[in-house]
């Protein structure tokens, strides 16, 4: 009797989860921090967030980091430039919009300690829709030691 009552506890948990899930303005999907060595003060997250309505990522926070921003890191002019998004990252409607490594990302700096591989880091995401109404997203992201492509240059974890 008491594993059917489990059961059924833990199928209701599951529904409930799934529900609240299912009620987020914005889906994330393959979340991860870079891992660091020690002494590196700053790390990448990157992650695919997808907006129900349009809405747009405005910020960033977590314990971990003195500061947390949405930037992105374009080429010009031949040389690649990291700088933040001002005025946050818009999501349109139903589109995935990756956050990546050599793109769009969140930059995690003054870091308080290093960030080791099989461990999390907890942020939060915060969103603006189109009426002004902010929502936050709490995560706790995986730390993911990078792996070396064929040419030696790091990829994705």
């Amino acid at each position: 009797m008491k594993f059917k009552s489990l059961m059924t506890a833990v199928a209701l948990a599951a529904t409930t989860l799934g529900a609240l899930a299912a009620d987020a303005a914005v889906e994330v999907q393959n979340a991860w921090a870079r891992a660091t060595v020690k002494g590196q003060m700053a790390t990448g997250a990157f992650m695919t967030l997808t907006a129900k309505e349009g809405t747009t990522l405005v910020g960033v926070a977590s314990p971990v980091a003195g500061v947390a921003q949405v930037h992105e890191m374009k080429m010009d002019g031949g040389v690649m430039k990291m700088a933040e998004v001002k005025g946050g990252l818009v999501l349109p409607a139903g589109k995935a919009v990756e956050l990546k490594p050599g793109g769009y990302h969140l930059m995690l700096m003054d870091l308080k300690a290093p960030l080791t591989d099989n461990t999390t880091v907890p942020l939060t995401l915060v969103f603006k829709d189109a009426k002004g109404v902010e929502s936050k997203i709490e995560l706790k992201v995986p730390v993911k030691q990078l792996a070396h492509g064929a040419n030696g240059m790091p990829g994705k974890p």
